[in-house]
C-alpha cells in the first residue's frame, strides 16, 4: 500500500491547478497498478522500448508522458503511445517528430526541455532558441506545441532554484503557451509557486530507484 498511500499524501498537497506525472520510470507494472488503483491516469517514462512495453500492457485509459532525452531513431517507439512529450530538446528532434507525425496523419502534443539551470550537463533550448521555435511553430505541422519543460539546477541553493523556475515560467508566458512542466520531488513545492502547471514525482510515491 506504500505507493497509493503516498500519492495520495501528495495529492492533498498539491493545489488543484497543477497536474501530475507520476514519474514510473524503471518500476514494475505492479507499482504503477498500485498508482493507478488509488486514481492517477498520468505517468512519465525516460526511455521508449520501456513505454512502448508499459503502453501495450496496461489500462488503455492511462495518460502517458515521454520525459527523457529521445533519440530520433526511437520516435516511433513513443509516438503510438505518449499524449505528451515533454522532453524536445533540439530542432532537429522537433522535425523528426513533426515529419513522423505527419506520416500517421496525426499531430503530437510536445513541450520545449529550456536550459535554464546551471549545469553544462543539462539539455534544452535556450530561453532565446525556444522563444524563436514557439514563435515558428507552424513550421512543424505534426506538432502541437502545449508549453515549456525545464528542470532546476542541482543544489540545495532554494534561491537559485526558484530563479531557474522563475526563468522558465517568464519564457511560458512569452511564448504565450499554456503548459509549464518543472518540480521532481525535491523541489515541487517551489515549482508550484513559481508557476508550475505538471510537475513530475517519481521517488516520492514510488520510493528510491
Amino acid at each position: 500500500m506504500a505507493v497509493a498511500d503516498n500519492l495520495l499524501e501528495l495529492l492533498k498537497e498539491i493545489p488543484s491547478s497543477v497536474s501530475l506525472v507520476a514519474v514510473s520510470k524503471f518500476k514494475p507494472a505492479e507499482d504503477i497498478m498500485a498508482a493507478y488503483a488509488a486514481g492517477q491516469r498520468r505517468f512519465g517514462e525516460n526511455r521508449p522500448q520501456e513505454l512502448a512495453a508499459k503502453a501495450a500492457a496496461l489500462p488503455a485509459d492511462i495518460e502517458w508522458h515521454f520525459i527523457g532525452h529521445l533519440q530520433t531513431n526511437k520516435i516511433k517507439f513513443v509516438l503510438p503511445y505518449a499524449s505528451l512529450i515533454e522532453s524536445v530538446d533540439s530542432l532537429h528532434l522537433l522535425q523528426a517528430i513533426s515529419a513522423a507525425a505527419v506520416a500517421q496523419g496525426r499531430r503530437v502534443d510536445c513541450l520545449l526541455e529550456v536550459h535554464v539551470a546551471a549545469e553544462e550537463s543539462k539539455t534544452g533550448f535556450t530561453p532565446d532558441e525556444a522563444l524563436a521555435v514557439a514563435a515558428s511553430a507552424a513550421d512543424y505541422p505534426g506538432v502541437r506545441l502545449r508549453g515549456i519543460m525545464a528542470m532546476a539546477t542541482n543544489t540545495s541553493d532554494e534561491d537559485r532554484i526558484r530563479a531557474d523556475f522563475r526563468r522558465a515560467r517568464e519564457v511560458q508566458k512569452a511564448a504565450g503557451l499554456p503548459e509549464l512542466s518543472m518540480g521532481m520531488s525535491g523541489d515541487w513545492r517551489i515549482a508550484c509557486e513559481e508557476g508550475a502547471t505538471i510537475i513530475r514525482i517519481g521517488s516520492a510515491i514510488f520510493g528510491a530507484r
